[in-house]
């Protein structure tokens, strides 16, 4: 009786086009810089923040001599410091770029390009840590330039009061780090909330809501438990580590400690974007 070996089979390796039509982090992250930079509304809306920052502060530094004039503005004068003249277009700015934030995820779900998107990346999440890394640069980018401009057009008018911020001084780049830190979580909480709704006059409304309208009106209730949540929102904690001046909505955030400050608004960026991905796993384009 004899017996014939059968020999197993050979897997065969998949083709290089194949393997290579595999969708690297990298390649994708490359492919949200594409898309961010190619749409005009990205453009606008960058220099919409850029100027905000600039025209902010200019007023600022440009209401220093009518504020020393006045004897009832001189407290708040003297409160003021220089790096946080040059970074006071900031809480106008960072509405700018919530806006896009909210865009660069509910732009693709109003054209349907979601749909070719998540078929070219079937894991999803690599989609979304992709379009906040390169949303988080192109706001850290935008905001450095914003408080470098506002540093050259506000210098004149500082000097006349010794407010120009010294750059050998920590402080001033405590405040300008913590105005890039800041804008770039006000940018990833619209993606996030971008993410979760889908929509995006849902998306820019809630976000401008949380970021500037509450703070605006709640601010005006004396209960004890209304200010608690007043200086837990985002714009008023990071006035506990940028500071300001006494009237400012960012002062409202004093009773935290600095560390909380930054604490606070980092969550406002972190649980919108992880609920996002969550639900970008499990919802259907």
């Amino acid at each position: 009786m004899s017996t014939t070996a059968v020999a197993a089979p050979v897997p065969t390796p998949l083709p290089r086009a194949v393997v290579a039509a595999r969708p690297t982090f990298g390649g994708v992250v490359r492919g949200e810089l594409t898309k961010l930079l190619s749409l005009r509304s990205t453009w606008w809306t960058l220099a919409t923040t850029v100027l905000l920052m600039t025209g902010v502060s200019l007023a600022v530094a440009g209401s220093l001599d009518s504020m020393a004039a006045d004897p009832s503005t001189a407290a708040e004068l003297a409160a003021l410091t220089g790096p946080v003249v040059v970074s006071g277009g900031f809480q106008l700015g960072m509405l700018a770029i919530a806006v896009l934030g909210a865009l660069v995820m509910t732009g693709e779900y109003s054209t349907g390009m979601i749909r070719s998107t998540l078929a070219a990346v079937p894991t999803r999440v690599p989609v979304l840590a992709a379009k906040a890394t390169v949303l988080a640069v192109a706001t850290a980018v935008v905001a450095t330039l914003g408080i470098a401009l506002s540093y050259l057009a506000t210098m004149p008018l500082l000097a006349d009061h010794d407010l120009v911020p010294r750059l050998a001084e920590a402080d001033t780049w405590r405040v300008f780090g913590g105005t890039v830190f800041f804008m770039v979580a006000a940018a990833l909480f619209a993606l996030g909330v971008g993410t979760l709704l889908r929509s995006s006059a849902g998306a820019i409304t809630v976000a401008l809501s949380v970021l500037l309208l509450l703070p605006t009106l709640l601010v005006f209730i004396t209960l004890d438990w209304v200010e608690t949540v007043v200086d837990y929102l985002p714009l008023p904690a990071s006035g506990a580590f940028l500071g300001g001046g006494e009237d400012s909505l960012s002062a409202v955030g004093d009773e935290l400690a600095p560390s909380a400050g930054v604490l606070v608004v980092a969550a406002y960026a972190i649980v919108p974007l992880i609920a996002g991905a969550l639900a970008l796993r499990r919802r259907d384009a």
